[in-house]
């Protein structure tokens, strides 16, 4: 063979050099690290959206059961005159209606709390005896209530009660107890014409503003709620 032809045999034999691979290397890691970043952050906006959907969804839980506990809210005139609704910060305390098929209505005491970035529900056995009721409730307002309580949602940071009194939204830590009749109303209401801005003592709220600051969600979640046997 002559020397031309061996010399372009070892031409096609030669293979890439150092330089080249490492041209090659570097475009591949450019590449695999553009590829990261771009997996990394649709990961990550994945992981984002499904936690505000797990809030979301849990907050719908939340307010349905709130819901449900104001639409059974118990008649004043069934209490006596004894409390039924009490709004506080971070809690939420009432008397609801129980009924069971072919059983008399039971009365129950729920509370509503922000405990260690948790808002739980707690409800007491039903009774048809007021002097139970009392303690049940005092055991309530108190933190002495031993049932066991339900996580509704986590990563709450605060909770706000306001109800609707007098034609405005009010914040009333005071228990409320039995209503006025519609005629006493009107009678406090004349009276109380030039004191705007008070509320009459004994008008039963006819509403509810719960608002809950969640992790993962910007807005404050507000809900209102009519109650029931109002």
């Amino acid at each position: 063979m002559s020397r031309r032809g061996q010399y372009g045999k070892r031409q096609r034999q030669r293979g890439f050099t150092l330089i080249e691979l490492l041209v090659a290397i570097s475009i591949l890691a450019i590449v695999a690290v553009l590829g990261y970043r771009g997996l990394d952050s649709i990961v990550r906006a994945r992981e984002a959206l499904t936690l505000q959907l797990e809030s979301a969804r849990g907050m719908q839980l939340a307010f349905a059961q709130m819901q449900s506990d104001c639409e059974h809210l118990a008649t004043p005139g069934l209490l006596q005159g004894r409390p039924y609704l009490l709004a506080a910060p971070d809690r939420l305390t009432l008397v609801r209606s129980v009924y069971n098929e072919n059983d008399a209505a039971r009365l129950q005491v729920v509370t509503y709390r922000v405990v260690e970035r948790m808002l739980t529900r707690r409800e007491s056995n039903g009774t048809r005896d007021l002097v139970q009721l009392d303690v049940m409730w005092q055991a309530a307002i108190s933190n002495a209530d031993t049932s066991p309580s339900v996580t509704l949602q986590s990563g709450v940071s605060a909770m706000q009660v306001m109800m609707w009194e007098n034609n405005g939204w009010r914040q009333n830590t005071q228990p409320v107890a039995q209503a006025v009749t519609n005629a006493q109303l009107l009678l406090l209401q004349q009276q109380q014409q030039q004191q705007q801005g008070t509320v009459p003592p004994g008008v039963a709220p006819t509403g509810l503003q719960v608002q809950l600051q969640v992790d993962n969600v910007a807005a404050v979640m507000t809900k209102f709620f009519l109650l029931g046997g109002m």
